[in-house]
């Protein structure tokens, strides 16, 4: 008789350099969300990073997020990222991973619709913008409604280990409709904690480590923060096959 096939959950792993690219492809990466500065949350890649990820084995999500900060866009910054989707679209990526607030952290779906409308053809992940929203029930519908495949969250706190009940709730109310994606401190010795307590399908890490980093006068010149972290092959490896074990 044969053994049942080993359930497995897309891994996505977001990646701010050329090497962190690598890196997680060769340990096993289902999903990259290409980013630049992940040190302030990831915001958008160059165009050259974007047209070298193209020629990646696995799908490549661009985040778009002009600048640091909150999420409430100007109209100059949203031409910007129509711009930035623009460039998605050229080098034939799939998808984009975008976001946009209005002042009191509730989803601009005005700034979405225009975003979403754009972006038609590509798939889209809301991103953790999503965190910050007074009412995430409210904004799981916005999201729906828009035609976004998924939302990267973790559940309105600063690791989803700690919003789990939240993220709970919302799969709930998705009923399907929408992937709940997990991120936000993710790693292997809570991965258990979201196996158990999710209907876990996708889930986003940066499955970084720590690094001595370049140190001396390019540190000194706030060319570099302290210890900063890169994407680690072997993390990644150990996490996917977390992952690939049936609970």
């Amino acid at each position: 008789m044969q053994n049942k096939p080993v359930s497995s959950v897309l891994l996505e792993v977001c990646v701010d350099s050329t090497d962190g690219l690598a890196q997680a492809i060769a340990g096993g990466a289902d999903r990259i969300e290409l980013c630049s500065a992940l040190s302030v949350g990831g915001l958008t890649p160059s165009a050259g990073f974007m047209k070298e990820a193209a020629n990646s084995s696995i799908p490549v999500y661009p985040l778009l997020r002009p600048r640091d900060g909150d999420f409430c866009y100007s109209d100059a910054e949203l031409d910007c990222l129509k711009v930035d989707i623009d460039t998605v679209r050229a080098n034939e990526l799939p998808g984009v991973v975008i976001g946009a607030s209005r002042e009191d952290g509730s989803l601009d779906v005005g700034a979405l619709k225009l975003l979403a409308d754009h972006a038609h053809g590509l798939d889209m992940t809301l991103h953790r913008a999503f965190d910050l929203v007074p009412d995430m029930r409210e904004a799981l519908e916005i999201a729906i409604e828009l035609g976004f495949s998924r939302i990267l969250t973790s559940g309105g706190e600063s690791s989803a280990a700690d919003g789990l009940e939240t993220l709970q709730r919302l799969q709930k109310a998705a009923k399907g409709r929408i992937t709940i994606m997990p991120g936000s401190g993710v790693k292997l010795s809570n991965i258990a904690k979201f196996q158990t307590g999710l209907k876990l399908t996708e889930i986003h890490s940066s499955c970084s480590v720590s690094t001595a980093g370049a140190g001396g006068k390019v540190r000194q010149l706030g060319f570099e923060t302290a210890n900063p972290k890169k994407t680690d092959a072997a993390f990644v490896a150990k996490l996917k096959a977390a992952l690939s074990t049936n609970r």
